[in-house]
């Protein structure tokens, strides 16, 4: 059985190494059971900004809201599941959206971002807007079919200009989509990506996914060779 300590970096090398002071819970333990080696978790120093939490309230006020429950009671729901099933680090047992790392809100917000997306939770506020990883982001909606601009279900892929199977057409199912870059848009900001790709982009800060295994299964379209 392992124990888990916290420690501070005492100090950094020029080599990138670091020495580590951390306090063993009971020496004799320690000696009896011949401690040797250690796993060491880096923790993101830096607290959760204002906007990150500004977000967070809000993605989770809007699930409560579609749920029936109050904010307060929604948070406790979201963070005790996200915990459960996403936290495995030594912050797992301080988690709080009053101080927590940057890193562990950012990954709680794209948490819950892909619950709203999963289960078709509306917002107020664009989701592309919400969002932390971009690319976490239009994966999910691309999973579920849901145009990443406006949430609308049944969104139709949309191939990037450049991708090597170039764009879609009425028999794309039928090509080969290894390295397409895709978006998952409805049919409105399909065509208005048509109408000036680079400019939709730069105004909905959207990046193309390349098709994977799992999406081409999903999409019905030629196996061809893997990703």
């Amino acid at each position: 059985m392992s124990e888990i300590v916290q420690g501070r970096i005492a100090k950094w090398e020029d080599s990138g190494g670091v020495i580590i002071r951390a306090a063993v819970p009971c020496l004799d333990r320690a000696i009896l059971r011949k401690y040797d080696k250690v796993l060491v978790e880096f923790a993101d120093g830096r607290r959760i900004s204002p906007e990150q939490r500004r977000k967070a309230h809000s993605l989770i006020a809007e699930i409560g809201e579609w749920a029936g429950y109050l904010p307060d009671e929604m948070k406790r729901l979201m963070k005790l599941e996200f915990k459960v099933k996403h936290l495995q680090t030594l912050e797992a047992e301080m988690f709080s959206l009053s101080d927590c790392s940057i890193t562990t809100c950012r990954e709680f917000i794209s948490f819950l971002i892909d619950f709203m997306v999963e289960n078709g939770v509306p917002s107020k506020i664009p989701l592309y807007e919400q969002c932390e990883d971009v690319r976490r982001y239009v994966y999910a909606c691309l999973e579920h079919k849901t145009c990443a601009v406006c949430g609308k279900r049944g969104a139709d892929v949309h191939h990037l200009s450049g991708s090597r199977v170039g764009h879609g057409g009425l028999h794309w199912r039928e090509k080969d989509q290894t390295g397409a870059l895709v978006l998952p848009l409805c049919r409105e900001h399909h065509m208005a990506a048509h109408d000036g790709e680079a400019d939709f982009l730069a105004r909905y800060h959207l990046e193309g996914i390349e098709m994977d295994a799992a999406l081409k299964k999903l999409y019905r379209v030629k196996k061809g060779k893997e990703v």
